[in-house]
Protein backbone atom coordinates (compact mmCIF):
# COMPACT_ATOMS: atom_id res chain seq x y z
CA UNK A 1 0.00 0.00 0.00
CA UNK A 2 1.73 3.18 -0.63
CA UNK A 3 1.83 6.06 1.71
CA UNK A 4 0.48 9.15 1.44
CA UNK A 5 1.37 12.75 2.66
CA UNK A 6 -0.11 13.26 6.61
CA UNK A 7 -3.89 14.38 6.95
CA UNK A 8 -4.99 17.72 8.25
CA UNK A 9 -5.12 15.44 11.63
CA UNK A 10 -1.42 14.81 11.61
CA UNK A 11 -2.18 11.23 10.57
CA UNK A 12 0.02 9.15 7.97
CA UNK A 13 -2.64 8.41 5.26
CA UNK A 14 -2.61 5.63 2.78
CA UNK A 15 -3.93 5.23 -0.29
CA UNK A 16 -7.28 3.82 1.87
CA UNK A 17 -7.55 6.06 4.62
CA UNK A 18 -10.17 9.05 4.77
CA UNK A 19 -10.75 11.28 7.61
CA UNK A 20 -14.56 11.62 8.11
CA UNK A 21 -14.28 14.95 10.61
CA UNK A 22 -11.50 17.38 9.00
CA UNK A 23 -8.83 17.37 11.86
CA UNK A 24 -9.66 13.99 13.64
CA UNK A 25 -8.85 10.26 13.21
CA UNK A 26 -8.64 8.34 9.87
CA UNK A 27 -10.77 5.36 8.80
CA UNK A 28 -9.49 2.93 6.42
CA UNK A 29 -12.04 1.45 4.70
CA UNK A 30 -12.89 1.84 1.05
CA UNK A 31 -16.15 2.92 2.12
CA UNK A 32 -15.23 5.95 3.94
CA UNK A 33 -14.47 7.33 0.80
CA UNK A 34 -17.44 8.51 -0.05
CA UNK A 35 -17.54 10.60 3.60
CA UNK A 36 -14.22 11.80 3.66
CA UNK A 37 -14.42 15.44 4.88
CA UNK A 38 -17.72 15.51 4.79
CA UNK A 39 -17.96 16.94 8.99
CA UNK A 40 -15.42 19.72 10.21
CA UNK A 41 -15.74 21.23 13.89
CA UNK A 42 -15.98 24.82 13.71
CA UNK A 43 -15.45 27.87 16.70
CA UNK A 44 -18.10 30.42 17.98
CA UNK A 45 -17.55 32.39 14.86
CA UNK A 46 -17.98 29.30 12.22
CA UNK A 47 -14.38 29.27 11.26
CA UNK A 48 -12.80 25.72 10.64
CA UNK A 49 -10.48 24.03 13.67
CA UNK A 50 -7.89 22.33 12.54
CA UNK A 51 -5.91 19.79 14.40
CA UNK A 52 -2.91 22.10 14.10
CA UNK A 53 -4.93 24.66 16.14
CA UNK A 54 -6.31 22.08 18.34
CA UNK A 55 -4.21 19.25 18.88
CA UNK A 56 -6.48 17.04 20.99
CA UNK A 57 -8.89 16.11 18.17
CA UNK A 58 -6.45 13.99 16.88
CA UNK A 59 -7.55 12.05 19.78
CA UNK A 60 -11.08 11.91 18.07
CA UNK A 61 -11.19 7.75 16.77
CA UNK A 62 -13.87 6.98 14.72
CA UNK A 63 -16.02 3.73 13.00
CA UNK A 64 -18.51 3.29 10.50
CA UNK A 65 -21.03 0.87 12.48
CA UNK A 66 -24.47 -0.31 11.30
CA UNK A 67 -25.26 3.41 9.39
CA UNK A 68 -23.16 5.49 11.73
CA UNK A 69 -20.40 7.08 12.54
CA UNK A 70 -19.44 5.81 16.14
CA UNK A 71 -17.29 8.26 17.50
CA UNK A 72 -14.51 8.17 20.93
CA UNK A 73 -12.54 10.15 22.48
CA UNK A 74 -10.24 9.84 25.66
CA UNK A 75 -12.27 10.16 29.03
CA UNK A 76 -15.71 9.94 26.85
CA UNK A 77 -18.34 8.13 26.16
CA UNK A 78 -18.92 7.46 22.55
CA UNK A 79 -21.05 9.02 20.18
CA UNK A 80 -22.85 8.10 16.98
CA UNK A 81 -23.85 10.11 14.03
CA UNK A 82 -26.32 8.71 11.59
CA UNK A 83 -24.05 8.37 8.42
CA UNK A 84 -26.69 8.97 6.06
CA UNK A 85 -29.45 11.64 6.54
CA UNK A 86 -32.22 14.15 4.42
CA UNK A 87 -31.08 17.56 4.67
CA UNK A 88 -34.25 19.16 4.48
CA UNK A 89 -34.25 21.23 7.90
CA UNK A 90 -33.02 25.18 6.61
CA UNK A 91 -33.29 25.81 10.23
CA UNK A 92 -30.10 24.16 11.13
CA UNK A 93 -28.54 25.72 7.96
CA UNK A 94 -25.30 27.84 8.49
CA UNK A 95 -22.01 28.53 6.79
CA UNK A 96 -18.60 28.09 7.67
CA UNK A 97 -15.08 29.79 7.03
CA UNK A 98 -12.63 27.23 5.82
CA UNK A 99 -9.28 29.22 4.88
CA UNK A 100 -10.53 32.47 2.49
CA UNK A 101 -13.91 30.18 1.72
CA UNK A 102 -17.59 30.14 2.64
CA UNK A 103 -19.14 26.71 2.92
CA UNK A 104 -22.45 25.83 3.10
CA UNK A 105 -23.16 23.61 6.28
CA UNK A 106 -25.59 22.10 8.66
CA UNK A 107 -24.80 21.81 12.37
CA UNK A 108 -25.30 18.86 13.98
CA UNK A 109 -26.98 19.68 16.90
CA UNK A 110 -25.91 21.11 20.97
CA UNK A 111 -25.50 17.03 21.68
CA UNK A 112 -22.39 16.79 19.10
CA UNK A 113 -21.29 20.33 20.27
CA UNK A 114 -21.20 19.60 23.52
CA UNK A 115 -19.35 16.64 22.93
CA UNK A 116 -16.92 18.10 20.68
CA UNK A 117 -16.39 20.96 23.30
CA UNK A 118 -15.66 18.63 25.97
CA UNK A 119 -13.30 16.09 23.87
CA UNK A 120 -11.41 19.51 22.32
CA UNK A 121 -11.54 21.72 25.54
CA UNK A 122 -12.91 24.53 23.66
CA UNK A 123 -15.91 25.93 22.56
CA UNK A 124 -17.33 24.55 19.00
CA UNK A 125 -19.76 22.73 16.96
CA UNK A 126 -19.96 20.07 14.81
CA UNK A 127 -21.28 20.50 10.91
CA UNK A 128 -21.71 18.59 7.90
CA UNK A 129 -20.59 20.18 4.26
CA UNK A 130 -24.07 20.41 2.97
CA UNK A 131 -24.77 17.86 0.15
CA UNK A 132 -25.64 20.65 -2.59
CA UNK A 133 -22.14 22.88 -1.40
CA UNK A 134 -19.88 23.47 -3.84
CA UNK A 135 -16.77 21.20 -2.99
CA UNK A 136 -13.88 22.40 -0.18
CA UNK A 137 -10.84 23.71 -0.87
CA UNK A 138 -9.32 22.37 2.25
CA UNK A 139 -6.18 24.02 2.54
CA UNK A 140 -2.96 22.52 3.48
Amino acid sequence: MCVLPNDDSGHPMTATSYTPIAGCGVIELPEAAEYDRRWLIVDEQSHWISATRCPALANVSMVMRMGNLVLRAPGMLRLELPLDVIEDDDSVRRVAHVGGQVVDVVDEGDVAATWFSNAAGVACRLVKVHPEAAPVDWPE
